[in-house]
């Protein structure tokens, strides 16, 4: 159970990085009227994202593995349940991140530089909330 806890936190940790640091490309991205800069960090932004992906995959298998040695407890506590719907969000914002990948790098993105701004920071709440959920366990 340890290992399985300190190889899924390992893997929280890669995706997290990735969360926190695509929505910066695509700041730089948007604030940039380079079209050389630009393409670059398309291309930058096209690479991290399938580099993070893998690592929200087995984040979730990890946790899954997790919860099935003791899945009476798991089914019945409620922080698990607020926990899970905070990563469920987290995919979802994973998954739109891969829009906004495809539409940088077909040069049909139309969102500014504050819109990422502010879409870079949504990662943030979701960790701590996740993470006082995990260690503090409340309900």
């Amino acid at each position: 159970m340890l290992w399985l806890k300190a190889l899924h936190i390992i893997f929280v940790v890669c995706w997290f990085a990735g969360l926190f640091y695509l929505p910066r490309i695509f700041v730089y991205y948007a604030a940039s009227d380079n079209p050389e800069t630009r393409a670059q960090l398309a291309i930058m932004a096209r690479r991290l994202y399938r580099f993070v992906t893998p690592f929200m995959l087995i984040t979730i298998a990890l946790g899954l593995a997790m919860m099935s040695t003791n899945l009476e407890y798991y089914l019945a506590a409620k922080w698990l349940w607020l926990k899970l719907a905070g990563v469920t969000f987290l995919v979802f914002y994973h998954i739109q991140c891969g829009r906004y990948v495809y539409r940088i790098n077909e040069n049909s993105d139309t969102h500014g530089h504050v819109f990422y701004r502010f879409f870079n920071e949504v990662p943030v709440v979701f960790l701590f909330l996740i993470v006082i959920l995990a260690v503090l366990k409340p309900f």
